[in-house]
């Protein structure tokens, strides 16, 4: 019955969000409704133990350096990961790294695919907690992240606090990373926990229990680097429960440049993405006006003075063919894998 309830709010959040170009008008009437069913909710998923099993999946590709640094500072978690499933599509995508307790998966490349991989093959877990294989968390993050499933049975998803985040700029080295881990002090006088409107996908979290009752999976229509695959998601499971930020967390994502799509492809994904999943129901369309504005502006500007790690120009011309397949109404996140 209950579960019914929500399935019903779902569709009518989707509707409106495909009709309604405002539609953060809903936000606090959303937020209100779902609170009071979530009251009347609770122990309806499996409960998160003292000793949680909690596996690390990781889609990789093209940056086995840097993995390899990674795998070594994932193993000393104070909770320790009960499983390491890393997705790869090529072997040089895992060359050098110590295997000593990893399980690797074989298949095809692309973010979202990859991800359904190592969902698929993480079902016995009780949290799932994805890592981009650029992301270097504080050796006590999988412990607060397992803290959090287990104060509230509600809480469904959880992504960290970003200490630093080199996607922002021209990407971060790993021993600026564990520096910045070792110094940081987390202030107490801050809130620690804060719900979210989606998670951050170079580190985010869900409740294996929530995910079988919501059958949802990544959409593997978004090909490649993904581009707001974490967002949608996200925001498809925030009608089973809360998404929320925990702030003890901590982490810093290097954004290595390494593996990233070619500029044409990223620009047409920023632009097509945004509003496939506006249509789709999951990311407002006022967002996706804003998202896809901002970046073909952010682009055009400065496309005549280029940073040296970011290919503007093509990203522009990227922009350029997805809007016009917008206007045509071509919604096809897939076609960016043809560039």
């Amino acid at each position: 019955m209950l579960l019914n309830v929500i399935t019903n709010l779902l569709k009518n959040a989707q509707l409106r969000m495909k009709n309604t170009i405002n539609s953060e008008k809903f936000v606090p009437r959303h937020i209100k409704i779902s609170r009071e069913i979530l009251q009347n909710m609770s122990n309806r998923y499996k409960a998160i133990s003292e000793n949680p099993l909690v596996a690390v999946g990781i889609a990789t590709s093209g940056r086995a350096a840097i993995l390899s640094e990674m795998v070594k500072d994932l193993k000393k978690q104070t909770v320790k990961p009960y499983r390491i499933v890393i997705s790869y599509s090529k072997p040089s995508d895992i060359e050098g790294i110590d295997l000593d307790g990893v399980e690797l998966l074989q298949g095809k490349q692309g973010l979202t695919a990859q991800r359904n991989a190592i969902l698929d093959n993480a079902r016995d877990a009780d949290i799932i907690q994805f890592f981009d294989d650029d992301f270097f968390p504080k050796n006590d993050f999988l412990e607060q992240v397992a803290n959090a499933f287990r104060a509230d049975s509600n809480v469904v998803g959880v992504t960290g606090q970003v200490i630093a985040d080199g996607a922002k700029g021209p990407g971060l080295t790993v021993s600026f990373a564990r520096t910045q881990l070792i110094s940081n002090q987390f202030d107490a006088s801050d809130s620690q926990k804060e719900d979210v409107f989606n998670t951050y996908g170079c580190n985010m979290a869900f409740r294996i229990s929530a995910l079988e009752i919501s059958k949802i999976r990544f959409d593997e229509k978004l090909p490649l680097y993904g581009w707001y695959e974490d967002m949608d998601f996200s925001r498809r499971l925030l009608p089973y429960g809360r998404l929320i930020k925990v702030k003890t967390a901590i982490g810093v994502h290097l954004g290595s440049k390494a593996g990233k799509s070619p500029g044409c492809r990223l620009g047409y994904s920023q632009v097509v993405n945004s509003f496939y999943l506006a249509h789709k129901g999951s990311y407002p369309w006022d967002h996706a006006f804003r998202s896809a504005g901002r970046h073909v502006l952010i682009n055009a500007l400065r496309s005549a003075k280029p940073e040296q790690w970011v290919d503007r120009r093509g990203r522009l011309k990227g922009n350029l063919i997805g809007l016009w397949d917008v206007i045509r109404g071509r919604l096809t996140p897939e076609r960016a894998s043809q560039f």
